[in-house]
């Protein structure tokens, strides 16, 4: 491995908890451990630990049945600095995520869930992005976190505090190492059936991608099976391993993955030595 490798880091972002963001995080996870690569896993939301328990249950899967073969993560929790002066708190928010992340320098990608709420902790890891993944529950209510809407004609009035967030962070990015950040806004909860809210989402989403700089890609549509995918620690990447009956359901979902993970679009790696 030459000296200049490190890792990609692809982190899960949104200001708004309960959009899938722990979800799409362990399938990504899958998707690239099953294609030979070395990543890791860092939960800076370890108080709720959504990521962490996902990753938990596949361990303790995985003990239990050896023959299924899941890959695993190298997997770290940072938790929020419980300091009550607000320069000591940020100084050891910094410190924590740095050095998770550079315990993963030799892995080839990183991923990162982050919390569903504004903290410093949060912030900062946005700016660490190369790929920065926004999963969107497909409602009006939802879109608020990105940006307020006319109700009358359905334009934009401007972009809400999470877009101008993303917009600071890539410019901390820029300065500390003039690179840029890939940003995806992925509808999710989708319905099958065609509604005028479905239509009048895509138009604005559209037109907010112009205006504020993400790429808009379809996600996974409301499926229970998800959730049941997290207690067994698994995803749809493994349920040929696991011996899971497939249903039409599965199918579907994993046609809306392979989609997902195609439009994603992440660089290939060279595989750390």
């Amino acid at each position: 491995m030459s000296s200049n490798h490190s890792p990609y880091i692809i982190v899960l972002g949104n200001e708004k908890g309960g959009t899938g963001k722990s979800t799409v995080a362990m399938h990504v996870i899958t998707s690239l451990l099953r294609q030979g690569y070395k990543v890791g896993s860092i939960d800076v939301d370890a108080r709720q630990g959504t990521l962490s328990r996902y990753v938990e249950n596949r361990r303790v899967r995985s003990d239990a049945n050896p023959a299924e073969h899941l890959p695993l993560p190298d997997h770290y929790p940072v938790f929020r600095s419980e300091k009550s002066i607000l320069e000591e708190s940020q100084a050891e928010d910094a410190r924590n995520l740095k050095y998770a992340i550079g315990k993963l320098s030799t892995h080839d990608y990183i991923v990162i869930d982050t919390p569903g709420s504004d903290m410093y902790l949060s912030r900062l890891t946005h700016s660490y992005a190369d790929t920065l993944i926004t999963p969107l529950n497909d409602s009006f209510i939802d879109l608020d976190m990105l940006a307020r809407v006319n109700p009358e004609n359905l334009e934009i009035v401007k972009p809400s505090t999470y877009s101008e967030m993303v917009w600071e962070q890539k410019k901390e990015r820029a300065i500390r190492d003039r690179r840029t950040i890939d940003w995806i806004v992925l509808r999710n909860r989708l319905t099958a059936v065609n509604s005028r809210n479905k239509e009048d989402m895509r138009k604005v989403l559209e037109s907010l991608s112009k205006r504020i700089g993400f790429r808009l890609v379809p996600g996974f549509g409301e499926r229970v099976i998800f959730r049941e995918l997290f207690l067994s620690g698994i995803t749809l990447l493994d349920l040929r391993e696991s011996r899971i009956a497939m249903s039409l359901s599965h199918v579907a979902a994993r046609q809306e993955l392979n989609q997902l993970l195609d439009m994603i679009q992440i660089p290939k790696q060279k595989k750390a030595g």
